[in-house]
């Protein structure tokens, strides 16, 4: 059973993490072949399954040691038919990898979830195409039709909702929520933006939001952020307006690379966590909301843990036993830690 697909506690002002970026932690980190950049790829095989219990052990470790919310968002990005087809995946298999990729985020769950830190699995869902190049394009009815299948895996596997990952065009993003509300999921849309703040088809991310919002009768859980640096977006985010109350959730790039200088590079730009950190701590100036935050290409559990240090309302000091002395409280503390 679905624990908190009626009921989102990332809904609240309480923090939530989520995970870096997958991809670039599982090939650069951990050494591994991602073919096509599929990381449920790994599911097929022991070693694999390991590499991703590992992974995900990783960030549930960290949530609960500064007792926050974890969003587990399952290595499903790829996992779509024609995806799937280029991996050699028919039908039948691609169902089965997508409800095993859910059920690893079940048993990681079972494990390491307390009272005050809450985990929600979500079913990843990415873009039919490149998730930098939109090419293609779908109408409304369309993506919907595209993305149904996933969805009703992910409903049927018990996951708590539906997150779509590096969307960046309207018309997939709508297709894509009214597919899960079909479904009878809850649905956050995360969009990408190019060093401009807006989407790669040069709509505003303020206009997507709204055509979205419009077209959907409101029914995204809310919006989120990734696969950007925040000095790409954060000067599109106007104190005040209130589209900003939609964005729940930010994973931003560790590199300040556009796109297109992330996809010719031969090695990895990992970035500073803690400046990182600090300009997620920026951000909350702008997204009253924000409360979900994690990473994307070139982030691991280190940036995610400075973000996590910079934006908590408490701010923590490790001693050299490991133990954990409380030093400020900050006065927007969230009710987790307060």
């Amino acid at each position: 059973m679905a624990r908190y697909r009626n009921n989102l506690p990332q809904l609240s002002s309480d923090l939530f993490l989520t995970d870096g970026g997958i991809e670039t932690t599982l090939i650069f980190r951990e050494g591994l072949e991602l073919p096509e950049f599929a990381a449920f790829d790994l599911l097929k095989y022991d070693a694999g399954y390991k590499a991703l219990e590992k992974y995900f052990r990783t960030y549930a470790t960290l949530a609960r040691d500064y007792e926050v919310g974890l969003v587990l968002e399952s290595a499903t990005w790829r996992a779509n038919p024609d995806w799937g087809t280029k991996l050699g995946y028919d039908r039948e298999a691609l169902a089965h990898m997508n409800r095993r990729a859910i059920a690893l985020l079940h048993d990681i769950r079972n494990k390491y979830e307390t009272e005050k830190t809450r985990m929600v699995i979500s079913g990843c869902l990415g873009p039919r195409g490149d998730g930098y190049n939109p090419a293609d394009l779908m109408t409304e009815d369309e993506a919907q039709q595209y993305h149904r299948q996933q969805i009703e895996i992910f409903h049927d596997a018990d996951a708590d909702l539906v997150t779509a990952i590096t969307i960046n065009y309207v018309e997939e993003a709508i297709g894509i929520v009214r597919a899960a509300k079909s479904a009878g999921m809850p649905v956050a849309i995360s969009f990408t933006v190019e060093t401009d703040g807006r989407l790669p088809t040069k709509q505003t991310l303020s206009g997507a939001i709204a055509q979205v919002d419009v077209a959907t009768d409101y029914a995204p859980a809310y919006y989120m952020i990734n696969c950007a640096h925040p000095t790409h977006f954060a000067s599109v985010l106007k104190v005040g307006e209130p589209w900003l109350d939609r964005i729940r959730g930010i994973r931003a790039n560790a590199s300040t690379k556009s796109h297109a200088e992330l996809n010719e590079a031969a090695q990895l730009d990992d970035g500073n966590p803690e400046e990182l950190g600090n300009q997620y701590r920026e951000l909350r100036d702008k997204l009253k909301n924000l409360n979900v935050l994690g990473g994307c290409c070139g982030t691991d559990h280190r940036h995610v843990e400075a973000i996590c240090k910079a934006y908590m309302p408490l701010l923590w000091t490790h001693l050299s036993n490991g133990e954990q002395l409380q030093i400020h409280k900050s006065p927007i503390a969230h009710k987790t830690l307060a």
